[in-house]
C-alpha cells in the first residue's frame, strides 16, 4: 500500500515513450532537479525535487525530455 514498507525498489531510467513497468508509490532522487511525470490520475506534471527525499506519488511514466534529476528510484 502507500504506507509502506514497500516490497520493491527499481532503478528507472527515464523514457519519453514507454510507461515504467511498475506502478511508483513513491520516487526518490539521488540528485535533485525537475521530474517530468505521468501520474496514474492521468496528468503530466513537471516537479521540482530535491536529493534524497521520497515523493509520494502514482507515477506511470518518467519522461527524459523535461527531466533533469538523476538516480531515480521506484518505490513501490
Amino acid at each position: 500500500g502507500m504506507q509502506g514498507p514497500y516490497l520493491h525498489a527499481a532503478a528507472i531510467t527515464p523514457d519519453n515513450s514507454n510507461d515504467m513497468t511498475n506502478v511508483s508509490c513513491e520516487l526518490q532522487v539521488a540528485v535533485g532537479g525537475n521530474l517530468k511525470i505521468d501520474t496514474l490520475g492521468g496528468e503530466t506534471v513537471t516537479l521540482v525535487v530535491v536529493a534524497g527525499y521520497q515523493y509520494r506519488v502514482r507515477a506511470t511514466r518518467v519522461y527524459a525530455t523535461g527531466t533533469t534529476a538523476t538516480g531515480i528510484v521506484s518505490l513501490y
